[in-house]
């Protein structure tokens, strides 16, 4: 009923509003008729055949229907001269444009301003060059009036809404001129009675302040960039400056190890080589571990990747630190799956990835206990996993892990040395493989590390969903998931760090 009511009165050529009232007292006028459209023929036909009074009856009903409505539209037109209520004119008494913040701006459709006002219209109208009857797009910055023409166009094309933000410039002299104003516009299509496009409603906000904002927030961010950068430089810097005194102290010291150079007179001078020898050596992993994370961090850490057998480098990894388990009263195994063949990796990130998993899961391990390697390849994909019968970490703890030079610090594993930069490494090196650590622990119970990586090696240099997919977040942060209610005492943590290949 109204679409038949609507299509008719656009023919006509009337604007939305009068339709609005017109469609209204058609909708009221029909209902109406409804009744003595069936009542009319069925009365006449006891006075005249069926055959004559159906049409009769139905023509009179529909003859004084059409007079009705005839009469219910001309008392409404005269009651509205001109046929409509000027609704968009911004300036009228019916919409209050002083109570609207901002600059509300009538645009025609060649973007013409044809009226403005608005609460803050003062605050606007002195970036406005003569502003009625002309273009809006040359009161814009020249740079901006592509981004403003554009919006428009796409309202003149269909949208409802765009919005832009610009730049204006004041035009008067004094120590103002030449100042300009960053503005945001939102812009409004609209539409006359058959659906044409018809001008554009703006709103225009001063957002000087929030691009100010987001300028001193890119000076900011710039300054960490910085500050980082300089950050790893230094590391790299000292850890090199390092290694060459070290290099000479664990030389010398496994001279005198060796007693090469004459025998050492007692068993004290001996112990004490021996500790010289021992603390030179740690030294020396923390230092390579900081270069190592440096480069990670800087994007420079280049992955060589090469087929090679991992069994071996289990096998290697098992034979390094079985010493250290059995003096340690731990039981150190490994169980490798039957198909598991030749990877492509970088040998010597995934045997350091091993040696720092183990090592922690001997460190943490009290005697008596076991640490398990376990490796297969699945669904194409190598699979390590690291478990330990040790101390276990508290749910809320294991958050923590992976960053550098944080340890879980409490009374029961103070005692335990180390740098907290194993974690860290290996989440770098996995990251750089395109791989995924997880782990899953249980405070007394002990520890899982899982670590998956593509066993073709082409998870390197993936793109992982940002803009530059070569780069990794440093330090790669743990996320995690508790599920209390299945697993009171277990926490799983994915990383999703990227990678940069150098």
């Amino acid at each position: 009923m109204d679409r038949a009511a609507h299509g008719c009165l656009v023919r006509m050529g009337d604007t939305p509003v009068a339709r609005t009232a017109e469609i209204a007292i058609l909708r009221s006028l029909f209902l109406a008729f409804l009744a003595p459209l069936i009542a009319a023929p069925l009365a006449l036909s006891m006075i005249l055949s069926p055959a004559v009074a159906l049409p009769l009856g139905v023509s009179v009903v529909v003859a004084v229907l059409l007079i009705s409505a005839v009469s219910a539209l001309a008392v409404l037109r005269l009651r509205s001269p001109d046929g409509v209520s000027d609704m968009t004119d911004l300036s009228g008494p019916g919409l209050p444009l002083e109570a609207c913040p901002g600059l509300v701006l009538l645009l025609d459709q060649n973007a013409t301003l044809q009226s403005a006002g608005g609460r803050d219209a003062a605050h606007y109208i002195p970036y406005l060059r003569e502003p009625l009857e002309r273009a809006f797009a040359e009161q814009v910055h020249v740079t901006d009036r592509i981004a403003f023409v554009s919006a428009f166009d796409r309202l003149r094309q269909g949208d409802d809404a765009a919005m832009v933000e610009l730049r204006l410039g004041r035009p008067v002299s004094g120590s103002d001129a030449g100042r300009f104003m960053n503005v945001r516009i939102d812009l409004s299509a609209r539409r006359d009675g058959r659906g044409q496009f018809a001008g554009v409603v703006g709103v225009m906000r001063d957002i000087t302040a929030d691009v100010a904002a987001r300028a001193e927030l890119a000076r900011m961010a710039g300054e960490v960039d910085q500050a980082n950068d300089a950050k790893s430089r230094f590391l790299a810097a000292v850890s090199h400056e390092m290694r060459t005194p070290l290099n000479a102290i664990l030389g010398f010291s496994d001279i005198l190890v060796g007693e090469y150079f004459g025998r050492l007179e007692n068993d004290r001078q001996r112990e004490y080589v021996h500790l010289i020898r021992q603390s030179g050596g740690h030294l020396l992993s923390v230092v390579n571990a900081m270069l190592d994370m440096s480069k990670i961090e800087a994007g420079r850490y280049e992955l060589m990747l090469e087929p090679f057998p991992v069994a071996e480098a289990i096998n290697e990894c098992e034979s390094m630190l079985g010493l250290q388990a059995r003096e340690k009263g731990l039981t150190l195994t490994s169980r490798l799956g039957r198909d598991l063949g030749e990877v492509t990796a970088d040998q010597r990130a995934l045997r350091q990835i091993l040696i720092n998993l183990v090592g922690n899961a001997i460190k943490f391990t009290e005697p008596g206990g076991a640490v398990t390697v376990d490796a297969v390849i699945e669904g194409g994909d190598l699979k390590l996993s690291i478990s330990d019968t040790g101390i276990g970490i508290a749910p809320d703890k294991i958050k923590l892990l992976g960053q550098p030079f944080v340890q879980i610090q409490n009374d029961y594993n103070r005692c335990y040395e180390g740098s907290g930069l194993g974690l860290s490494l290996v989440k770098g090196l996995v990251a750089l493989h395109g791989g995924r650590l997880t782990m899953t622990s249980r405070v007394g119970e002990g520890t899982v590390v899982s670590v998956t990586v593509p066993a073709d090696g082409s998870g390197a240099g993936r793109d992982n969903g940002t803009e530059d997919g070569n780069m990794i977040e440093f330090p790669p942060r743990l996320k995690a998931t508790v599920d209390r209610a299945e697993r009171p005492q277990e926490e799983r943590l994915y990383d999703d760090a990227k990678a940069k290949i150098a």
